[in-house]
This record gives structure tokens, sequence and C-alpha cells, in this order.
């Protein structure tokens, strides 16, 4: 296989420099502003390398955006608020949310859309799916002080992680160096970080574990805005409660492959800790974890289906049966995926999830 362009450039800089971390790895990868995978593409749907829930059916971005209007009203509807998306893809997430919410009073005479993207290629799609005024942020930081609703939808198995490989009581970070001139991962010098004491508790020599600063970074942006100012946070993603074993991967054309065979040119994702990104959002609330079929069958998903259903015929309802199995099914989504939300402590628990 052909050497990708930021494969080369990569070899280079761990030639001149040494091995890299994982994160640096995944970094460069996914940001790189010449090859980067994000700064280079669309890679959605099914021209691109996967598909995500909202691109499967209408029916996800509808029951969450409802699950957000109705934790606005339980909250006392409060206006002016922010309605935001962290990582929104094309925009089709917040299209279906705006379409589904519009009937709710008030709701979008209150609101202001802002969208935290960084790539100018999916800026540019979802300032035109979404239709409707938004406001682009490269960061949440640069959210206004307003309550916020927010919707992230497969945004954090795409930070970049660190990996931890036991050995007796010390642990090896992975790293990606060289071999015969190819990236190939390794090991580095043994180490003994404060922040994985507690996962002695939990794992045995040759395990790995994972962790993600970006992420706990994020969620704990997150929390401080949601308790200073209001709101719910909703994640829907998969993982797990806890971070446990490899799950570093790369997906192309639909297809897993070698994370390390074409960096620039494939999607670059790991599992979730949700447990976590709950510890980071304090002094928020972070609700139980709850299985993404479980969340949008408790959020009225069937009866949607059903209703749409009642429209349709021959292939196109075939399709439509698919598309909320594929959500919803525990052999499809439906049990990978999860879904929390963060919340002040003292408010109602979002619709769909519970008390932890």
């Amino acid at each position: 296989m052909p050497v990708t362009p930021l494969a080369e450039k990569l070899i280079r800089r761990i030639a001149a420099s040494g091995p890299i971390t994982i994160a640096d790895y995944m970094t460069e990868c996914l940001g790189d502003p010449e090859h980067g995978y994000y700064a280079t593409r669309d890679p959605f749907g099914e021209t691109g390398d996967f598909t995500t829930a909202p691109e499967i059916s209408q029916m996800f971005g509808e029951v969450l955006g409802l699950a957000l209007a109705q934790a606005w009203l339980d909250r006392g509807a409060p206006a002016p608020f922010l309605l935001a998306e962290l990582g929104p893809g094309r925009g089709t997430l917040m299209a279906d949310v705006l379409r589904a919410t519009r009937a709710v009073p008030g709701f979008h005479d209150a609101m202001s859309v802002h969208l935290i993207e960084t790539s100018p290629t999916l800026r540019a799609a979802q300032t035109k799916t979404v239709g409707h005024p938004v406001q682009h942020h490269d960061t949440l930081q640069t959210l206004p002080e307003k309550p916020l609703f927010l919707i992230a939808n497969e945004f954090f198995d795409a930070l970049p992680i660190r990996q931890f490989q036991r050995v007796g009581d010390v642990w090896r970070e992975r790293v990606v160096g060289l071999e015969n001139e190819a990236l190939k991962l390794g090991l580095a010098d043994p180490t003994a970080p404060a922040y994985l004491d507690h996962r002695l508790a939990d794992t045995k020599d040759g395990d790995i574990v994972e962790i993600s600063d970006p992420a706990q970074s994020i969620a704990m942006a997150l929390g401080a805005r949601v308790n200073a100012d209001g709101g719910v946070a909703l994640i829907v993603d998969y993982g797990d409660q806890r971070s446990f074993g490899d799950t570093f991967q790369a997906l192309r054309n639909h297809t897993p492959v070698d994370p390390l065979t074409t960096p620039g040119d494939a999607d670059l994702t790991a599992h979730v800790d949700f447990g976590a990104l709950a510890v980071a959002a304090a002094p928020s609330q972070a609700s139980a974890l709850v299985p993404q079929g479980v969340f949008l069958e408790r959020l009225g998903i069937t009866a949607r289906a059903n209703a749409l259903a009642s429209k349709l015929e021959r292939e196109a309802l075939r399709q439509h049966i698919a598309a909320h199995r594929r959500l919803t099914h525990p052999d499809e989504m439906g049990t990978l995926f999860k879904a929390i939300a963060i919340y002040q402590p003292g408010t109602p628990v979002p619709p769909g999830l519970e008390k932890p």
C-alpha cells in the first residue's frame, strides 16, 4: 500500500525526535491542516468512511431534540438559551432537532444555535444543512454565558487517547515508533503516574487502560458551564462505564483497517470512558449510563417509527424498519452505544435517563 503524505511526515518526525504517544499520533492524523482526516474531507455517509445515527434516520435527531426541549421546559423554559452541538458533522442532527422542536412553544424564540466545529469543510456543510442562523466556535470557551442545552453525538470517541499497559505495579505507555522505516507500535519505559493508581485494583499484568485528557478537559468545561449557567449536556457515543482493553481503531470505506497503515486517510477512534467523563464533570451531576436502544425506546422512537411507517411502502418501508433496528437493537447500535447527561444537581434528570 502506498505511503500517505502524512505517513512520510510522521516518519520524518519520529526519526528525528523519537516515538510519539498515540494521542499525538491521533492529533496529527485527524487534525493536520494539510493532510489531516477531518481537514480534507467530508467523512460521513455512504460515500464517506462511516455513518452516524443522524445519517441513518431522522428519528434519532427528532427524539433527542424533543428530549432536550422537555429538559428545557422542566427547568422553567429559561430565555434566552444556547442550543449547541459538539462535532456536528454535516449538520444533519441539528437540522432534525430544529424541525422536531419547532412546535414547542417559545423554544425557537428563546434559542440561539451554536456549533463547535474546527473543520472548514464541515462548517460549510453545516451552514447549508441546518437552514437556521448558526454561530460557529472552535471551542466551548467562546460560547456566551447563558443556559446551555447541548448534544454531543459520536464526538468524544474521536478525541485523542493515551494507552498504558500494566507491567507488575507500574505501567508502560504504548507509543508509535519506527521499525524498518515503517510506523510501529511499541512500549515506552516503565512509569507510575498517580492518575492510574486506582486502576491497579481492577487490572492485571498485560491489561491495557486508555485515558483521554482532551475528553476529560471538555467534560470539565461542560460541567462547569452547566453548573454555573444551567442547562443539560446530552452525550451519546460508544464505550462503557470504564476503559478496559485496546479499543484504538481505524475505519476506511466503512471497513476496519490497521490504524497505522494509512494515516490521514482513515478515521481514528476509541471507546469512550464514560465514568471518567462523569467524574470530570463535577460539580455538575452525571446521570447513570443507559444503552442507546433503551434510551431511544424511552424517548418514544418506536411510536415515531410507526407513525412514519404508515406513510411508507415497499423499499422505503424496508429501509425504515432496518434503520429503526440499527439504532435500537442490541446486536446493532443498541448496546455498544450509550447515553449519559450532565446537569445541575437538584434539577430533574433529563428524559430517558436515570439518577446515578
